[in-house]
C-alpha cells in the first residue's frame, strides 16, 4: 500500500513538473514571438539571444503549429505578420510585459540583485566611462550578468531589450524615462607641443588659421561656436585635414600634436589635470551644437523599475558623476 501511495505521489509531482517546465516553455516561446515582432527578424533576436536562427525558426513554428495558424508572412526580404499574427501579438504584448514585471518584482524580494542587465552606451564614452568601472561592479554584485552594448547609433530600448542606456546631449524622446547623470561641456584643446610651434592663439578666430581635428557630425566639422563671459556668441569657421568618428581617437590625436580639438569634459579630464592637453581658451565657454548639454541615464517607462537597475544607476552616479569635472 505504501509503495502504491508513493507510486502514485511521484506520477503527481512529475505530472505537476511537467506542467511547470511547460508553462515555461510557452511563456519562452510567446518571448521570442514579441520580440521578433518588434526586431522583425529572426536573425536579429537569435543575435540578442546568443541563439542560432534555426532555434528561433523552430519556436515561431511550435507556436503557429499549436495555435493553428500562420502568425507570419514570409518572404525572401520581408518578415511581417498577418492578420491573425497582429491581433495574436496585440493581446499577447501587454501580458509578456506583465511577466516581466512580475518576475522582477519575485526576484527582487531577495535583495540581491541577479540575472542579466543589458546597458548601452556610446563607443567613446562607453569604453572611457563605463569599461573602467566593470570590475568593481561586478565584485560588489557577482550574481548579475552584465551584456554591454557599445555603439554610436540611437539603440531602440524596447526592441533590443535593453534595461538602461546612457545617452549625451539633448534627448529627443519623451516616452523614456531620464536621469542626469552629470552636466557635460565641451574644451577646445591641444598638445604643449602643438602650441610651442604654430602660430599663436589668442581669440577664437585665429582658429582659423590653424589645423583642426574634426568630428563628422553635423555641427562639429565645419565651425564651432564661442561664448564668451558677457554672453557674446561668435561662431567660428574651422578646418583641417583629419576627420576621426571616435571621440577617444581625436583625443590622442590631439594629444600627439597633430592639431586641434573640440573635446568633452569626460573625455579630458585627466589629460588637462596632468597637462597632456591644454585648454586654450578658458574664458570661453564653446560647443557644436548646444551649450546645455549632459549625459543621461535612460530606461523605458514602466511601472516598476527592477532593482538590478535601481543599484546600477545609484552606482554609476556615485562613480561617474564628479570624476570628469575640469
Amino acid at each position: 500500500m505504501a509503495v502504491n501511495w508513493c507510486k502514485i505521489t511521484m506520477s503527481k509531482t512529475m505530472n505537476r513538473q511537467i506542467s511547470v517546465d511547460r508553462l515555461e516553455m510557452d511563456v519562452s516561446g510567446l518571448q521570442i514571438f514579441v520580440e521578433v515582432v518588434r526586431q522583425g527578424s529572426f536573425a536579429a533576436v537569435a543575435r540578442n539571444r546568443n541563439l542560432d536562427p534555426s532555434s528561433v525558426s523552430r519556436s515561431i513554428a511550435s507556436l503557429e503549429a499549436e495555435l493553428g495558424i500562420g502568425l507570419f508572412q514570409r518572404t525572401t526580404r520581408q518578415l511581417s505578420l498577418t492578420e491573425a499574427g497582429a491581433t495574436y501579438f496585440d493581446r499577447i504584448e501587454p501580458l509578456i510585459e506583465e511577466i516581466q514585471q512580475a518576475t522582477n518584482i519575485a526576484t527582487d524580494v531577495s535583495g540581491q540583485p541577479q540575472g542579466t542587465l543589458r546597458v548601452t552606451a556610446s563607443v567613446s564614452f562607453g569604453h572611457k566611462c563605463i569599461v573602467p568601472l566593470l570590475a568593481e561592479f561586478q565584485r560588489l554584485y557577482p550574481d548579475l550578468t552584465i551584456d554591454l552594448l557599445l555603439a554610436d547609433t540611437v539603440v531602440d530600448l524596447v526592441v533590443d531589450r535593453i534595461d538602461l542606456a546612457v545617452r549625451l546631449g539633448l534627448l529627443a524622446d519623451s516616452t523614456l524615462i531620464a536621469q542626469q547623470l552629470m552636466r557635460t561641456h565641451y574644451s577646445v584643446c591641444a598638445s604643449p607641443d602643438y602650441l610651442k610651434r604654430s602660430s599663436k592663439i589668442q581669440y577664437p578666430r585665429d582658429l582659423e588659421h590653424h589645423n583642426c581635428l574634426l568630428f563628422p557630425l553635423a555641427g562639429f566639422r565645419s565651425r564651432w561656436i564661442f561664448k564668451n563671459r558677457q554672453g557674446e556668441l561668435s561662431e567660428i569657421p574651422i578646418f583641417g585635414r583629419t576627420v576621426i568618428s571616435s571621440a577617444i581617437a581625436l583625443g590622442q590625436c590631439a594629444i600627439a600634436g597633430m592639431g586641434i580639438a573640440l573635446l568633452p569634459n569626460w573625455l579630458i579630464a585627466a589629460d588637462l589635470r596632468s597637462g597632456n592637453l591644454v585648454d586654450v581658451f578658458p574664458d570661453y565657454a564653446v560647443t557644436a551644437t548646444d551649450f546645455n548639454t549632459a549625459a543621461w541615464l535612460v530606461y523605458p517607462s514602466r511601472a516598476y523599475v527592477p532593482l538590478k537597475v535601481r543599484i546600477l544607476i545609484e552606482f554609476l552616479k556615485k562613480s561617474i558623476s564628479g570624476s570628469a569635472e575640469v
